[in-house]
């Protein structure tokens, strides 16, 4: 593995992924807009952990500019792609769902015809846990079917999946979309559920407790989603033989893969709060609220694919997990 292109560098994933592909030797272009759905700074401050690797450099580019894109692509000509640059959040999907179909379906076309265009050997790109729904089913299954989104931003994650496939199917572009389960860890989403009750035990303020509790989910700790990604990068999947009769919903006769990447241990949302409260020492303000539009009572990934795959096997606990969260928090506002 050479050269790679990770798309979304400054986020929370693309980032911990560029940090750790330089690690191993990789040269990586990095690819982001900044853009201001939350802190700047923070990807600011992500960016200048990497900038200082002469292995990486940084393209402050629009996966929507199509004509930068490509002068990206033709120039670099890199063999694998990242792509992780996307409109995040359930609940912004309410607010602005112009956002969602701009960046997360036309941005992602972009992609695949960069791919198709300039000889890319493997797209692994974000999808996500969202498309399951109202599933009821557990743990969700990429066997199962994932026909009824409740948000925008699930109907434009499934969107991406089967314009992957059309990819593979007609150009023989090899993809493997991930399903992405509640990633959380150091240098976090500010919108994500670990920041926001952090911020706001430490602050004093009310937090919104949905569903009055009664919701479960797959927490999945940044370190162990790096492992599950890391080695599917060079892992090119191949057609499979039109003849075999025994393909799985989520397999094809095209080079393509999907693959849930989570925990497999769903955290009450009850027990997640304590235990960030015993991390900060500081007693929660709990405001029970009705379910959020677009929100599921629980997500819980079957992995088993990943890990005949990969050997994938998360091995960070909650309690671990939470407390190292905890821990970069403080130490990153200076508290």
């Amino acid at each position: 593995m050479q050269t790679v292109c990770v798309t979304g560098a400054a986020g929370f994933i693309g980032f911990h992924l560029c940090r750790r592909l330089l690690a191993l030797g990789c040269t990586v272009i990095g690819i982001d807009n900044l853009n201001d759905y939350y802190d700047v700074k923070l990807k600011r401050d992500r960016l200048q952990l990497l900038e200082p690797s002469a292995q990486f450099k940084f393209f402050h580019v629009d996966i929507c500019d199509q004509a930068a894109l490509q002068e990206i692509y033709s120039r670099e000509r890199f063999e694998f792609t990242v792509h992780l640059a996307a409109q995040a959040g359930v609940r912004y999907s309410l607010e602005n769902p112009r956002a969602y179909t701009q960046n997360n379906v036309a941005g992602f076309l972009n992609i695949l015809e960069c791919c198709r265009l300039f000889g890319g050997k493997h797209l692994v790109y974000a999808s996500s846990s969202s498309v399951y729904g109202f599933n009821t089913k557990v743990p969700f299954s990429v066997r199962d079917s994932v026909d009824h989104p409740v948000s925008l931003y699930a109907a434009t994650k499934r969107a991406n999946e089967l314009m992957a496939h059309v990819y593979s199917h007609v150009y023989g572009l090899p993809t493997t979309g991930l399903r992405f389960f509640t990633v959380y860890g150091p240098w976090g989403r500010p919108d994500m559920a670990p920041f926001l009750f952090t911020k706001a035990i430490l602050e004093g303020t009310p937090i919104k407790v949905f569903n009055h509790g009664k919701l479960k989910r797959d927490f999945t700790f940044i370190d162990d989603i790096i492992d599950g990604v890391i080695p599917l990068i060079e892992r090119i999947p191949a057609a499979e033989a039109k003849a075999d009769t025994t393909l799985r919903p989520d397999e094809s006769w095209a080079p393509y893969r999907l693959y849930n990447i989570g925990n497999h241990r769903p955290v009450e949302l009850p027990y997640f709060i304590e235990l960030i409260e015993r991390y900060t020492n500081r007693k929660a303000i709990c405001l029970p609220v009705p379910m959020q539009p677009g929100d599921v009572p629980i997500t819980y990934a079957d992995v088993i694919e990943l890990s005949e795959a990969t050997g994938f096997s998360p091995r960070t606990s909650i309690e671990d997990g939470l407390r190292e969260f905890v821990t970069w928090y403080k130490g990153y506002y200076g508290l």
